[in-house]
């Protein structure tokens, strides 16, 4: 591919890694302290908590297909960067980190979230869950910063190929 259609590619891969980046703040930061905080908002406390877990589990269950999505783009891209020996040790590790982040976040924390949920209400007053909620929003947060990290960094690759 040549280097006018290769930014192309450049482009929707930054675009993608932005979006996916402000996707994770904006879901981590406001939509979670929005729907645990309902009864501020509302005149009436119309949902438990219980209920606003289920309502946001879903929320992040939809947002795994994003995810997935996301996994493969980081792979393809970076294999192929690493494949025309365009190598970068920190967004290789970036990258590493991404897909590992969203696999266990996708593929083992939401899951298992809503297993529980659906076992009711004592399930997840559990120690057990508890745990596997902290354990997936620290999670959420490495892979915020694996994102961030990565989108600069490709970044200033570009610049530097740009010269």
């Amino acid at each position: 591919m040549n280097r006018r259609n290769n930014i192309y590619v450049e482009i929707t891969y930054l675009l993608l890694l932005g979006a996916s980046f402000g996707a994770v703040l904006v879901l981590g930061i406001i939509v979670a302290s929005v729907i645990f905080n309902s009864e501020h908002y509302l005149s009436v406390a119309l949902l438990d908590h219980y209920n606003e877990g289920v309502l946001m589990g879903e929320i992040f269950h939809r947002f795994s297909y994003w995810i997935y999505g996301l996994c493969v783009a980081v792979a393809a891209y970076e294999v192929l960067e690493y494949r025309a020996l365009r190598r970068d040790g920190i967004a290789q590790i970036a990258a590493l980190v991404i897909i590992g982040t969203s696999l266990m976040f996708s593929g083992v924390y939401a899951p298992r979230i809503l297993e529980m949920q659906a076992l009711g209400v004592e399930a997840t007053m559990s120690d057990a869950f508890d745990a596997l909620h902290k354990a997936s929003e620290l999670d959420f947060k490495i892979l915020a910063l694996a994102l961030g990290i990565l989108f600069f960094r490709r970044v200033m690759l570009l610049r530097v190929l740009k010269r």
